[in-house]
This record gives C-alpha cells, sequence and structure tokens, in this order.
C-alpha cells in the first residue's frame, strides 16, 4: 500500500480525530494517548508536533490517500541515554496488516540515523501486542527482552517487550 511520510499540518487534525477515536488503538499505547481522542486532542498533538527541535524529536503524520492515516516519531534521549531515541507510532485501523508500518518504520529510522546524534532506536511494544512486534521486527528491530510486570495498562500490570534497532 502507498503511503507517504509528511511534516504535520494544522489542517490534518480532522483527519487524526477521526481515525485516532478506536479504542483498539489506544489500548496498545501509553496513556497519554487519550481515548476518546477528540478535535482538540489532535489539535494539541499537531501544534506539538510543529513545535519539536528536530534536532531532538522527529514527528511524521503517514499519508494515505490524502489522509493523515496514522502517526510516527523518533524521540532522542537525555543524560545518558543521549546517543539512543525511542520510536512511537500508530496507525488507523483501515490499514492494519498492509505492511505500511513495516516500512514506514524503516523510513523513519533511516532519517533518524542520519539526522540526529543517536547509535541505536528502541521501541517498547506491550507483549501481548503480536501485530506491533511483528512491524518492528520486519522493520529490522530485534528484541531484546522481556520486561515482567513492567507496565499498568487498563488497570491491569502487564509485560513490554524491549526492541531495538543499532546504527549499522
Amino acid at each position: 500500500m502507498d503511503f507517504i511520510l509528511i511534516k504535520w499540518k494544522l489542517s490534518d487534525a480532522k483527519d487524526v480525530a477521526h481515525f485516532a477515536n478506536n479504542k483498539k488503538i489506544a489500548d496498545n499505547l501509553r496513556d497519554a494517548f487519550p481515548h476518546p481522542y477528540t478535535l482538540k486532542d489532535a489539535q494539541e498533538f499537531i501544534g506539538n508536533c510543529l513545535s519539536a527541535d528536530e534536532s531532538e524529536k522527529i514527528f511524521r503524520a503517514i499519508e494515505i490517500d490524502g489522509k493523515a492515516a496514522g502517526s510516527i516519531g523518533v524521540f532522542k534521549g537525555s543524560d545518558i541515554y543521549r546517543k539512543s531515541a525511542e520510536l512511537g507510532y500508530w496507525l488507523a485501523e483501515p490499514f492494519w496488516g498492509r505492511g505500511v508500518m513495516s516500512a514506514a518504520a524503516a523510513q523513519i529510522c533511516a532519517e533518524a540515523f542520519y539526522k540526529l546524534d543517536i547509535v541505536r532506536i528502541f521501541a517498547e511494544p506491550f507483549a501481548t501486542n503480536a501485530a506491533s512486534r511483528k512491524v518492528l521486527e520486519k522493520a529490522g528491530f530485534a528484541l531484546e527482552g522481556v520486561m515482567k510486570n513492567a507496565a499498568v495498562k487498563n488497570g491491569q500490570i502487564i509485560d513490554y517487550c524491549m526492541y531495538a534497532l543499532l546504527k549499522v
């Protein structure tokens, strides 16, 4: 499936509010990702993306058929983690299982290794999120470990996985 990664525009807020307002997406992300997801949430998110320092954070919209159908970003660490960055993403449910996210992850990681002074990109999907784990593996990430009882989501203590991609 064809997609492009583009810089966010305020006009993307309506698409984001529509696609992100999905409990299946929120259930697999950190609590900072709200549900329900409103137009105001989308506007605030896009505003934060637009004001981000691209030497520290790279935010991109995943555009499919002219619509902002997802988000992907790489966020540089600080202090002793300053050579690492975290990958985060979500995609609208109608586009799941089509290879979009693995390709988008590979693309933004290449950009991040080029633009940011980092040697490692990591991601922390919940252990039960088989689809996200597959995305990372297809994008070249290696499983480094499973963090047992390390997170709380929807009132449940859960495991998450540590995946990483090293700069070649």
